[in-house]
């Protein structure tokens, strides 16, 4: 049985473990191995992640099969100053999944999305990514499309999805 847990800073390394072992398989047919290396050092380092837990609002859940941590998410309530919850992040380990640990985590932050009152739920997904139509599937739809770049001539090519609550 999958069950979903709080994340805290003493959290930070299997955090990052998953990000560091889904990263390849999520986007190795569509960046470079070194976009994908430079995206890492960027958003999981430990100051990172512990600026967004204490400062920007983050809250990371965790999923579990037993002792086996599968994956995890991180979301924000009140995203941009508006009544939305923003997913910020959702990763699963390769072998996890298709087992119903990343609808949990999304099921699990739409609830605490309507607790706080939210009105949607908002995300940005690479344009290229599998993931992009299990998101369709789950009822989230395009509203707008976004690049940017982040350094290094790398440029991040995504849709910007929303799921009305």
């Amino acid at each position: 049985m999958i069950t979903i847990k709080e994340a805290s800073i003493a959290d930070l390394n299997t955090i990052q473990e998953i990000a560091y072992k889904s990263w390849p398989d999520t986007y190795g047919e569509i960046l470079s191995q070194e976009q994908i290396d430079f995206m890492l050092n960027l958003w999981y380092t430990s100051d990172v992640l512990i600026d967004n837990m204490t400062n920007k609002g983050h809250f990371f859940l965790l999923a579990f099969d037993g002792a086996v941590c599968l994956g995890f998410a991180s979301y924000e309530h009140n995203y941009l100053n508006k009544n939305v919850t923003r997913l910020h992040k959702i990763y699963l380990l390769p072998e996890a999944q298709g087992k119903g640990a990343g609808k949990l985590l999304i099921d699990t932050i739409e609830n605490l999305a309507k607790e706080n009152h939210s009105v949607a739920i908002s995300l940005n997904v690479n344009k290229f990514n599998k993931a992009f139509t299990f998101y369709q599937k789950i009822g989230f739809e395009i509203v707008d499309e976004y690049d940017t770049e982040i350094g290094n001539g790398y440029l991040m090519e995504d849709y910007i999805m929303q799921k009305g609550l």
